[in-house]
Formats: C-alpha cells, structure tokens, sequence
C-alpha cells in the first residue's frame, strides 16, 4: 500500500520526522525549495508540516488537491487562509500546548526585569557607571496584573504568578467562564479600572490587530507594564512609544513586534527602522527578544510531539 506522503517546508526537531515515519507517513524534506517550487510540487501530498517560512494561502490551497491536513509547528494559523482551508476540508493543526509553559516563564521573566530595571543596571555597570539610586526597583508583591487573552499561554503565565503574596490576577477573554481558581475573568472596562500590570496573550485575528492603540492607552486609570509575547501587530507601536514619554505605561517588555517580516526571522519587513522602533531600541525602559518566548530547547521538542499526536488522531494511516 502506497504511503500517504508529508511535505516539510521548515526544520522542525528530528522527533518530528521519526514520529510520522513510525506512523506510516513518508516524509519529503523542502526546507530550501523556493515557494514557486512547492506551488508546483504540492498536488503531490497529503499533508504538509510548516513554521512561518511562507503563507499557506488560496494559491497554494488551490494547487494542494490531495491535502489533508496543514500542521504548523506553533500556536497561531494566521499564516494560513484559514477559512478557504476549511472549504476544502483540510484538517488545521497548530501545537500552542507544546510552547505554553515557555512563553509563560518568558513572560515572567520579562516582568521582573523590567521592573527591577535589571538591563538597564547591567548596562550602566558595563559602561562604568555603579549608581544605585536610579536603579531603584518595584516588587510585584501587591500589585494587579492582567491577562489579555486567557488560553494556552495565559493560563501559563497567571499559574507562574501564584506564588507571589497579595496579587491580584484579573483574565479577559472573548470567550465566556474562563475564570478559575487563579484568576477572575473581568470586562475590559474593568481592567482598564484596576490593572498596572497587563501581559497580552492575543492570536492576530482581524479583531486584535491593533488592540491595544492609543485609546486603550488613556483609558488606564494606572500607569502600567506591558508585556507582549503575543503576536507584534496586535501593539500599535507608535501608540506605545508616546505611552513610553508620557510615562501612561512605565516599562514594555516585547519578544514580538509590529514591525516583524512574516517569517519572524527579521525585525523589520523592509530595510529602514523607523522613528519608533528607534526608540524602543534604545530606550531602557523597553525590554526586547527576538520572537524566541515559546522557543527553548524543551518546547523544540515538545512542539514536534503535539503534532505527530495531533496528526496520529486523524487516522490517514493504518
């Protein structure tokens, strides 16, 4: 019997390719191959394995006659004409669970370092300056924090905060009665109301493009830390910047920017850096990682184990 062939467009861990090959599958590997040459090839396979090297759009869907499944090492399909994937009844497989406890430690790593000002120190005692006063830190003891976005990595995050004495945990999310022993699911009006902490845990949809703008700024009764380890573009930037100088949001700790080629292999999807992300860069209040939050070599491997699982329960094979 002919075995239902796997295309790989992009390096995932070797237990990736073992699992599928133990389960009957017969893995082709394109991790160089042009996109015009995977347009050409693609009516060949039943399934494909990708990262974020291209956008699996109507195109390609078109010319995939045999798909059966899209699997996409990560937790959002935004690179993926979701709906006309759907028409055509190719299975969609994303793996937020192997990378959740990843971005939540992340996270949490963000926060105490930007509000203990620990690169700023570091920076000024390598270049010779040892002044304490200006390093002064806050203690997250007491405070509110805000979970934008209360799913896989949300909930990563709010566990991580348990063991800090008198905080408080607020969740929003668009879907109903996700509130839990951790944390209450409040309105945005509320957390607009109390939170001086918010950490964004958004997909990019055409609903949080932009979600948190100018408006949404003012409207904070506190001045916050932002943390962002979401997607880029669900952040206006420039918004943010004039947030900085107002001193509305005290420190933003990003691992994600709008301003990311879609790859997020880059910072920039052109050549010039503009006015804004100038001034993230240099300044020490802002707190930056290249897009690796859900990226370290635990979450490698488990990314690679969700998806052989996930693709072992569509039952292609025998």
């Amino acid at each position: 019997m002919k075995r239902p062939k796997v295309l790989h467009v992009d390096e995932n861990h070797p237990i990736l390719i073992d699992g599928l090959e133990k389960l009957g599958f017969e893995n082709i590997i394109e991790y160089e191959t042009p996109l015009r040459e995977i347009i050409k090839m693609i009516n060949q396979y039943d399934g494909i394995v990708i990262r974020s090297r291209f956008t699996i759009d109507k195109l390609i869907l078109k010319a995939a006659k045999k798909l059966k499944f899209i699997a996409r090492v990560g937790s959002g399909l935004e690179n993926i004409d979701v709906e006309y994937a759907k028409s055509k009844k190719i299975h969609l497989i994303s793996s937020p669970e192997g990378n959740r406890n990843a971005v939540g430690e992340h996270a949490l790593g963000l926060l105490l370092s930007l509000m203990n000002k620990l690169h700023s120190g570091h920076q000024k005692i390598i270049n010779g300056s040892w002044i304490r006063e200006e390093q002064r830190g806050f203690e997250l003891e007491g405070k509110t924090v805000a979970v934008i976005g209360y799913g896989n990595t949300g909930k990563s995050f709010a566990k991580k905060l348990v063991g800090f004495n008198n905080l408080k945990i607020l969740c929003y999310d668009i879907k109903p009665n996700l509130g839990d022993e951790i944390t209450s699911q409040v309105s945005l009006e509320e957390i607009k109301n109390k939170a001086q902490i918010l950490s964004l845990h958004l997909p990019q949809t055409k609903k949080t493009l932009g979600f948190l703008n100018k408006s949404f700024i003012e409207k904070m009764k506190n001045p916050f830390w932002l943390i962002n380890t979401s997607r880029g573009k669900v952040v206006v930037t420039e918004d943010l910047v004039e947030g900085l100088k107002t001193k509305k949001i005290l420190g933003a700790g990003l691992d994600v920017l709008e301003y990311e080629s879609n790859s997020f292999n880059s910072i920039t999807n052109s050549n010039k850096i503009t006015p804004a992300l100038e001034y993230l860069i240099k300044s020490d209040k802002v707190l930056l990682s290249p897009h690796v939050a859900g990226w370290t070599y635990e979450s490698h491997k488990k990314l690679a184990l969700t998806i052989v699982r996930k693709i072992k329960d569509l039952r292609l094979t025998n």
